[in-house]
C-alpha cells in the first residue's frame, strides 16, 4: 500500500510516517518510481509506535525495542535486546512515566476535592406520594 493509503488507515498523517522512517522505525520498501510501498503489517507497527509514543517512550528507545515486540501482549526477548544500556534506558523511561502517573493522579485528585468543595452534593430524589385513601 502506498503511503495515503497506510496514513488513512491508522489516522497518521503521512508527514509523521515519513518521520518515522527517519528515525528508522518503518522500513518501507521503494517501487521502481521511488514511491514507499508498505505491507499490511506496516498498519499494526504504526499503531504499536503511536501508543508507545503516547506512553512517553522516546523514539531512540522505540527502535531499541521494536524489533523485539510483535503482537500488542507478546515480547520476543532475544539475548542482544536487553543489553544493560538498554535495561538502565527503560528502567529510567518506567520511573518518569510512574511519575507522570503519580502527578496525574494528585492533578485528578485535586480536581475532584475541588469539585467537591465548590458544587453541592446532589440532591436525594423526593419520596414518592403517600396514596390517599
Amino acid at each position: 500500500m502506498k503511503i495515503g493509503e497506510l496514513s488513512r488507515r491508522t489516522g497518521v498523517p503521512t508527514r509523521m510516517l515519513r518521520y518515522y522512517e527517519e528515525q528508522d522505525l518503518l522500513h518501507p520498501a521503494r517501487a521502481d518510481n521511488g514511491y514507499r510501498s508498505y505491507d499490511p503489517a506496516a498498519v499494526h507497527r504504526v499503531q504499536q509506535i503511536r501508543g508507545l509514543l503516547d506512553s512517553g517512550l522516546t523514539t531512540e528507545i522505540i527502535r531499541r525495542i521494536l524489533p523485539f515486540l510483535n503482537e500488542p501482549d507478546e515480547i520476543h526477548l532475544h539475548p542482544e535486546c536487553l543489553t544493560p544500556e538498554t535495561a538502565a534506558l527503560l528502567r529510567g523511561e518506567a520511573d518518569r512515566i510512574q511519575q507522570r502517573i503519580d502527578c496525574l493522579a494528585r492533578n485528578r485528585d485535586a480536581i475532584h476535592g475541588y469539585l467537591a468543595a465548590v458544587q453541592p452534593a446532589p440532591a436525594d430524589p423526593p419520596p414518592p406520594p403517600t396514596p390517599r385513601r
